[in-house]
């Protein structure tokens, strides 16, 4: 499987993205530059996967310029992939996520790579609240992961 693109995620990915994980939205700008921005990401199936998006950044404009993007999930272990499809918006504004303003994309996949390495694991991606907002910020988290997977398509 390793380096093999197909065309649904495979298991092994949706199953560490359904309940949530951090990754990379990558897109590319009006320039036909790469552009990257940290995003939280929820698998709903092997076709389907929503991301979550800054309103007003110059990645917000070239997914509704192009409908395109890719996701870089790195988890923990062989967990390394490569994810594109059509993406389009379901919700302005992630109510969970307040005062941020954040919008929902959801995303067809029309290809998943397995990005891994024979006999090498990777460190998931990961960030750390401050100590003063880490209660918060991970009640946030956990809500916006939750209007994320029950949102209506």
């Amino acid at each position: 499987m390793i380096g093999k693109i197909t065309p649904q995620m495979p298991e092994k990915l949706v199953a560490y993205l359904r309940p949530g994980a951090p990754g990379l939205l990558l897109t590319a700008g009006a320039d036909g530059y790469a552009t990257s921005a940290y995003t939280w990401i929820l698998a709903l199936d092997a076709g389907k996967v929503r991301f979550a998006v800054d309103e007003g950044g110059s990645t917000m404009a070239n997914l509704q310029r192009s409908g395109q993007a890719s996701l870089q999930v790195i988890g923990q272990g062989d967990v390394t992939f490569l994810v594109k499809g059509s993406a389009r918006q379901l919700k302005p504004h992630l109510d969970a996520a307040a005062p941020y303003v954040i919008a929902l994309y959801e995303m067809e996949v029309i290809g998943a790579k397995d990005q891994s390495w024979p006999g090498v694991s990777t460190n998931a991606l990961t960030y750390a609240w401050p100590a003063e907002q880490r209660e918060a910020m991970l009640a946030m988290e956990h809500a916006v992961y939750t209007e994320m997977r029950d949102a209506k398509s």
